[in-house]
């Protein structure tokens, strides 16, 4: 297998290391072979301190520990990849950076979220359409050992998700770490969800999808410590409880497993306009709902 060189873009969260080690460092037990990122982006958002307090930390620590080129700028990158991951945790540059991209004639991994609204999601796959540019997007918990092992158990009814819920200005509402848990919603029940309430007390929040076909779909969310994800997958003949926060195999390195091989070639397992667009426009109402506390359709 031909070893791919990543362009990288955005590095401002823990992320960027984490795939560095896993993809350059064959000592580490869950190293994934095919692919070294070659060359990368600093970026940062100026007005989201998350973001730019720690672009310098991680771009030195990709240059001096993992050997990585840093350019200037991100079309600086073009030439220099053969496929190129979008880290930036802010969600609001990812269209602008697709533009750009899209015209390399690369595949492209953008990291959550997506995007922070569905007009731009919905942008993103015209783009990727009307260029034929390969893109995927997921959270790494979608892919989580203990996750997919409970998806396996057969066709699921209903599905009850947890997980932090953190707010962060700059990324509304859900979209920072309630993709997590939408991610999981979604692998568990597909596409298809019609309306959403969401319900917001305290340092709490409950959100309740009905899809088409009858189902429904919750995620519940805290802001009071508890960083575990996990759920319960209902079936016809048992509810199976799952948590992926005891996994011993780092949640990213499952990412990976999916991604490397998504560049060279092969078929993403999320449908990027029938299932991560619909993500998006879930959390968006999800959004909306919290503010009005009415059932919100999402299309």
């Amino acid at each position: 297998m031909k070893t791919l060189r990543i362009g990288m873009a955005g590095l401002d969260t823990s992320h960027v290391p984490a795939f560095a080690r896993l993809l350059h460092d064959e000592s580490d037990p869950h190293h994934l072979p095919g692919a070294h990122i070659t060359a990368a982006f600093a970026g940062g958002s100026p007005d989201f301190d998350l973001s730019i307090n720690r672009v310098e930390g991680f771009t030195n620590e990709l240059r001096d520990n993992f050997g990585v080129e840093i350019v200037n700028s991100l079309g600086d990158l073009r030439g220099k990849c053969d496929a190129v991951m979008l880290e930036s945790i802010d969600g609001r540059v990812h269209l602008d950076q697709v533009r750009e991209v899209s015209t390399w004639g690369v595949p492209v991994f953008i990291d959550k979220p997506l995007t922070v609204s569905s007009a731009d999601a919905k942008e993103i796959a015209r783009l990727a359409e009307e260029t034929g540019t390969r893109i995927t997007s997921a959270s790494a918990l979608r892919f989580a050992d203990a996750f997919v092992q409970a998806l396996a158990g057969g066709p699921v009814q209903g599905a009850d998700v947890y997980g932090p819920m953190a707010l962060l200005e700059k990324c509304p509402g859900y979209f920072w770490y309630g993709i997590h848990s939408a991610e999981m919603l979604f692998a568990a029940m597909g596409s298809g969800c019609r309306e959403v309430l969401a319900i917001r007390e305290g340092d709490h929040d409950v959100v309740v999808g009905r899809w088409t076909d009858g189902r429904l779909g919750t995620m519940r969310g805290n802001r009071g410590g508890n960083p575990t994800f996990g759920g319960i997958l209902h079936r016809a003949k048992s509810s199976d409880f799952f948590d992926v926060s005891k996994a011993t195999k780092p949640f990213y390195a499952s990412l990976l497993e999916e991604v490397i091989p998504f560049f060279h070639g092969e078929k993403s397992k999320v449908a990027l306009l029938d299932e991560t667009v619909e993500i998006i426009r879930f959390l968006e109402a999800a959004n909306e709902s919290a503010d009005n506390g009415q059932w919100v359709t999402l299309y």
